[in-house]
C-alpha cells in the first residue's frame, strides 16, 4: 500500500563523530528534513525545541552522556545592551544593514571565504566551494533571508557601501534565528559578530517577534563563550526554557 501525504516527520540519527566543540569528546545528532509545503511549520516548532536548521536538515545534538550543548535564546522585550554592547553599537553607526533575498554572489562568497580561512581554517568549512556555499544560502523551503552590513556611501544612485558582515536569518513565528553569520576579520575593533546579534534584537522587535534564536551554547567551548554575554536571555534545560538574568 502506497502513502500519497506524509503529514509526520521522519527523525534519523547520525552516527557518532569527534565533537566540534569540547576535545575527547564524541558527538551525534538526530536529525529529519525540511521539506515541502509544510516546512516552515515544522521548522517554527523544532527550533522552538532545541532543533537548528542546515540547508535542508533539521538537527539536535544527542550524545550518549552528554548535554553540553544548551540552546539559547534572547527575550527581546526584555534585553538591553550593556555598556560595552552599548560602544559596540556606537562604533558601527556607519554601518546600513540590506535585506536580501537568499541568493549567492561572489562578493558574499569572498567575504565568506576571507572569514573561514582566518577564524576558523582548521574546520569543517574549510573546503567549502562557490557551489556549496551556494547550496548552504539558497537551499531552503523556509523563510529565510540575508542580512547584509555595508559602510554607508550615499551616492546619486542611493546608499552603497563595502560589505563588512552577513547573516543567513530564518524567520520564524515567534522570532528570528541566527543561522549563520559571517564578517571581515580584518576589522577586529568593530566586534561585528556581536554587533550583528544586537542589530538582530531590534530588527526583532520592529517585526513584533518575541525573540532571538543564537544557537547552542557549549559551557567550557570557547567557540561558543560569546553567547552567555547576552542577558537577559532564555536556555533549554530538560525541554523547559529557563531564565537567566546573570552570568554564571
Amino acid at each position: 500500500m502506497s502513502i500519497e501525504r506524509q503529514n509526520f516527520p521522519q527523525f534519523f540519527i547520525t552516527a557518532e563523530g569527534e565533537c566540534p566543540y569540547l576535545p575527547g569528546r564524541r558527538e551525534r545528532k538526530v536529525f529529519t528534513h525540511l521539506v515541502g509545503l509544510e516546512a516552515a511549520d515544522l521548522n517554527d516548532a523544532l527550533t522552538r525545541t532545541g532543533f537548528r536548521r542546515s540547508q535542508n536538515i533539521a538537527y539536535r545534538p544527542a550524545c550518549d552522556g552528554c548535554a553540553s550543548c544548551i540552546s539559547v535564546r534572547i527575550p527581546v522585550a526584555r534585553f538591553s545592551p550593556d555598556r560595552t554592547q552599548r560602544r559596540i553599537i556606537r562604533r558601527n553607526a556607519d554601518l546600513m544593514a540590506e535585506e536580501l533575498p537568499p541568493r549567492v554572489s561572489r562578493e558574499l562568497f569572498h567575504l565568506f571565504r576571507r572569514y573561514i580561512e582566518s577564524r576558523h581554517g582548521d574546520g569543517s568549512m574549510a573546503g567549502m566551494t562557490m557551489l556549496d556555499f551556494a547550496a548552504m544560502v539558497e537551499e531552503s523551503f523556509v523563510e529565510t533571508r540575508l542580512i547584509a552590513y555595508r559602510r554607508r556611501i550615499d551616492t546619486d544612485e542611493g546608499p552603497a557601501g563595502e560589505l563588512l558582515a552577513c547573516c543567513l536569518t530564518d524567520v520564524h513565528d515567534d522570532g528570528l534565528s541566527m543561522v549563520y553569520s559571517f564578517y571581515d576579520p580584518a576589522l577586529p575593533k568593530r566586534s561585528l559578530g556581536t554587533y550583528m546579534i544586537l542589530e538582530h534584537v531590534l530588527r526583532a522587535s520592529r517585526m513584533g517577534l518575541d525573540y532571538v534564536y543564537l544557537g547552542y551554547w557549549v559551557p567550557g567551548s570557547a567557540k561558543m563563550g560569546y553567547k552567555e554575554r547576552f542577558l537577559p536571555q532564555e536556555r533549554l534545560i530538560e525541554d523547559k526554557w529557563l531564565p537567566v538574568d546573570r552570568a554564571g
